[in-house]
């Protein structure tokens, strides 16, 4: 029997759906300074697509069955930055639902590829010289304004769905379950819907004495009040996502995208985490926070995804 492995581990699941969740937790070894907190990261790659949006995909999609407002064979539709729209085609495949998507060239090649791969059709809204811009995200909306009234498609609507919230809560107990003895001092995470710092933060708080929402620092509308153009997929749309009000983080901080860039070769090489572009924000908030703090105490983080979906740009070139 592998070492590692407990009886549950072994177990024979039902479903791909039933292999969402469940992921690691480590703590930083190499990357965080002498003298920091430690550093916990939750490793989501270990979800079916590679990204903890497979937990937001399917408690929207199953909330929507249970009231009765998604019935077989209708179709459903988002815009999508990326990891959603390959999370909900995953889904929709399982399940059997058609699917459209509303992305763009600002964002992975590979995950653009995953959407097709499990079924979805997709709309690629062209983007300003590859950047993430507010004008993207109001264009991809306006087509999915026009697939509902075409097809009658039920709109997942990932910015205001608070089902959102339930996949990410099971994501926080997880987190409270595998640090259980270990004080949890802060909790930090880059905002684009802002579901998984919301969802994670209710079933944390009890527990955690600080949440901290992170953005790019060339898009700072939660620290400076004005959106900008940046490369981090899956966070800061131009706007303030409608499920972070203010009564859910304490603060928030901008974080530069340069410098997140530079992490991932160390956080590969050095400690063995492979990420994309968001997961190295939250990863570099993590750190900054850390050291500002003694050893004794611990900052939790999320690394959203995987390096396997940048490796066509220029992250790791």
């Amino acid at each position: 029997m592998c070492p590692r492995c407990s009886q549950t581990d072994l177990m024979i699941l039902g479903s791909t759906l039933d292999a969402i969740g469940n992921t690691p937790l480590v703590r930083l070894r190499h990357t965080v300074p002498d003298g920091a907190a430690q550093v916990l990261v939750k490793l989501e790659g270990g979800n079916p697509t590679g990204s903890y949006k497979d937990r937001m995909a399917l408690a929207i999609i199953e909330g929507a069955e249970r009231r009765g407002v998604l019935r077989p064979g209708r179709r459903v539709v988002e815009y999508t930055g990326g990891s959603t729209g390959s999370s909900l085609a995953f889904i929709c495949a399982v399940k059997g639902y058609p699917l459209t998507l509303v992305s763009s060239d600002a964002f992975a090649a590979e995950k653009l590829r995953t959407m097709r791969v499990f079924g979805a059709d997709l709309v690629v809204v062209p983007s300003d010289e590859g950047r993430i811009t507010p004008d993207l995200f109001v264009r991809m909306r306006a087509e999915v304004d026009r697939i509902i009234e075409r097809d009658d498609a039920f709109w997942t609507d990932q910015f205001n769905n608070t089902d959102a919230l339930d996949g990410y809560a099971v994501l926080g107990q997880e987190i409270l379950e595998q640090a259980a003895g270990t004080t949890l001092d802060v909790f930090c995470a880059a905002v684009g819907t802002g579901g998984m710092l919301v969802g994670v933060g209710q079933a944390i708080r009890p527990k955690v004495a600080r949440i901290v929402a992170l953005e790019p620092a060339s898009s700072p509308m939660l620290t400076a009040g004005y959106g900008g153009p940046h490369r981090v997929e899956g966070t800061a749309t131009g706007t303030i996502p409608p499920l972070l009000t203010p009564n859910t983080y304490d603060d928030a901080r901008a974080i530069e995208e340069s410098q997140a860039r530079q992490l991932v070769k160390p956080l590969a090489r050095r400690d063995g985490i492979f990420a994309g572009t968001s997961s190295a924000v939250n990863i570099l908030g993590a750190i900054q926070l850390a050291t500002e703090l003694t050893p004794a105490q611990t900052v939790v983080t999320v690394a959203a995804d995987t390096g396997l979906k940048y490796l066509s740009g220029d992250l790791y070139s």
